[in-house]
Parts: structure tokens; sequence; C-alpha cells
């Protein structure tokens, strides 16, 4: 007996899901909490597959018939809807989940990795044709050409995209979760960085000693504030605010998109006040030898780094990060504040939401700190 605008209205929660149905393969799905999805069960080669309509009273009931129907005449046609196909919920998931939390350049390799190896695959596959067997065949095929790392990224990708389908309704379980384990793991390779006090000494006397201003200058902001390379190349003189003694990165230059601020201390201010007879008129802190209009290039640290011995295994612009971590660490800081001044995003979405400024305080004193135990190092 087909359903009724009452009878979907009065259907009342129980222990378990149940589901309802209308007819020619409509049913509603009635949740513990009460909530009420519209749903078609329909058969491709022989297997049931499902497709969410979504929540009622959002959807109707003669809503839910009509979507039905142009659902059912797609499938005579031979052709899944498109928002079925795993190619368009990956494009609607980099534009809902990666676009707004990413930077351009993570987005552009995401986007590229889906258009290189995945959409030729899978793209136009329903969500209920890919096995975990059809995705390990896909990761073989970029194994094959020597790429772990890459192969490794697009099951993320791959898993990423269902765990939206499913929060999105539209999946029941991700097929990524059933490889852990069957890729080829890569060789981890570290950023090369000092660590030993002593050879720090070395490292920071060989930064006061560097004869190019500009480049000294950005060899030190990189060990006293510890940021991301590509941070320190795009600073900007905008973003140093004196008042606060404090360098505020608008979200868009940061990896996570997320604003940061760091704290700066009494020698990183002095080292400002030098760089900005150099460069202050200019909008880049550290500008481009050759053209100031445009930050310094991304190798230019790294080889201020190699004119003063250190080969590439042995320290990175990368590195200074790596160094002031476990250096604070093992000064007995507290591992959440030094997470923080490096702009790590945890995992768990309630924590990684966190508040630019927090643990400011403990931060500035830490900042301090981090300049004075450098100071003593080189005096020594």
């Amino acid at each position: 007996m087909p359903l009724t605008e009452l009878m979907v209205k009065q259907a009342k929660a129980q222990n378990k899901p149940y589901t309802m149905a209308d007819g020619n393969g409509l049913i509603l799905e009635v949740r513990p909490s009460g909530a009420k999805y519209w749903i078609v069960r329909y058969w491709v080669q022989g297997k049931e597959r499902r497709k969410s309509l979504g929540p009622y009273p959002a959807v109707t009931l003669k809503m839910a018939r009509d979507q039905n129907i142009d659902f059912r005449r797609s499938l005579e046609k031979g052709s899944l809807p498109r928002n079925e196909r795993f190619q368009d919920i990956a494009l609607e998931w980099y534009e809902k989940r990666m676009k707004p939390t990413m930077t351009q350049g993570h987005l552009d390799t995401i986007r590229y990795r889906l258009e290189r190896y995945v959409f030729p695959e899978i793209g136009g596959l329903s969500l209920g044709e890919i096995s975990s067997g059809v995705v390990l065949s896909l990761c073989r095929k970029i194994e094959t050409r020597g790429v772990v790392e890459t192969t490794r990224r697009v099951k993320q990708i791959i898993g990423q995209v269902f765990r939206y389908a499913i929060a999105t309704d539209r999946a029941e379980s991700d097929p990524t979760v059933a490889l852990r384990g069957a890729l080829q793991t890569r060789k981890e390779k570290h950023h090369g960085t000092l660590t030993d006090p002593a050879q720090v000494t070395n490292l920071i006397r060989g930064i006061l000693a560097y004869p190019y201003p500009v480049v000294r200058c950005g060899l030190m902001f990189s060990a006293l504030t510890f940021c991301r390379p590509g941070e320190v190349r795009h600073a900007e003189w905008s973003e140093i605010d004196l008042d606060r003694q404090e360098w505020r990165i608008p979200a868009e230059k940061m990896k996570m998109k997320r604003a940061h601020i760091v704290p700066l201390a009494t020698q990183t201010l002095k080292l400002l006040d030098e760089l900005r007879a150099l460069t202050g008129k200019g909008v880049w802190l550290f500008p481009s030898a050759r053209n100031d209009g445009r930050p310094m290039s991304e190798n230019t640290i790294r080889m201020g780094l190699r004119t003063m011995g250190y080969a590439n295994g042995e320290m990175t612009p990368h590195g200074f990060r790596a160094m002031a971590s476990t250096l604070l660490n093992e000064n007995g800081f507290p591992p959440d504040v030094i997470e923080r001044q490096l702009a790590h995003v945890e995992g768990n979405a309630v924590r990684a939401a966190y508040n630019h400024a927090e643990y400011l305080p403990e931060r500035r004193r830490m900042m301090q700190w981090w300049a004075d135990y450098l100071d003593e190092l080189a005096k020594k």
C-alpha cells in the first residue's frame, strides 16, 4: 500500500532503524533519532544499490516520488545520474571541504592527482561499484611507476571522498579501510636538522657571520620564529605589528588556512629594525635580489645553508622547525604550547578548530626564552 503524507509524518522512532515502502523501490527509513530519509532501492548487475534522496520533511512525499521517477528513467537509459558518479562526488568534496581549508598549492596537487590517477579509472563508477579490490587495483597501477608516496596519497584522497559521501548519506562504508597495510610503505625522509646544542652553537655563529645582510636576516629570522620556509619568504611588512610585538600571518598564507600569531622576542625586533633599513620601503621582508616586487626564491635560504657548509641531509630551511621543537621539548615546555606555535593542527576536528591566540601568553614567554637560549649558545 502506498504511503500517505500523514503516515510519513506520524511515523515514530523505534530502538532500531526501520523502513516503510511506498512502492517502485522508494522507501522511507526512520532512524532511532527520529530522523527520516527517503531512499531508492535499485539493482545494477544483479546487486542491490541504494540512493539517498534526502531527509523528510525537506523532501516531501511528492518530491521523493518525482525524484524516484526521474532516477528510474535515467537507469532505463543505461546511465547513472551525475551525482551518483565518483567523479562528481569527488569534485563536490573538493569544492565544499578542501577549498575552504587548503592553500592553492595543496588544492592544485589534489586536483592533479584526481585527474591524473583517479578519474580515468573510477571516475565514472557509482560508489557502490567501487570495492576495496577496485581501489587496490588502481593503487597497484600507480605503484608500478615507483611513486610510493603518490600511491599512498591517492588512496588517502579516495578515502576522504568516501567519508564525505558517508557524511552526506550517499555511501555506507569506505573501501580504503580494508587496504591498511596492503600498499608499499616509503622510507621515511626527515628534514635535515641540528638538535645538539654544540651543533646549534656553530649554526648560529655561522649565521651571524654570513656576509650578505638580507640572507643573514632571513636565516636568523627562520631560527628565531621557526615558521615554515614559505611563510618566512612571503612575510610582509604590513603583517608586523610592533605595538603588539607580533607577526600576524593571515589565514590564506598558512598551510591549513588558519591565521597564526608569532610573538616577536626582543632579539627578533632588533633584527627587524636592522632589516627595515634594507627592505622596509618595499612589501616583502625578504624580497628577491633580482626583483624587489617578488619575495626571495625558495632556494635562497637553502643555498645560504649550503654556503655555510651544511649538506641537505644535515640542515634545511625546514630543519629550523624540528630544531626548535626538539630543544623546546627537551627544556620542559608544554607540548601543546609548542605545537600551537608550530601551527600544527590536530586530526581531532574539535581540537583542530583552535583559536589562533590559544596559549598566547605562554607562547610569548617561550619565544623570548628561545631567543635568549640562541643568544647564550652563540656566546659560548
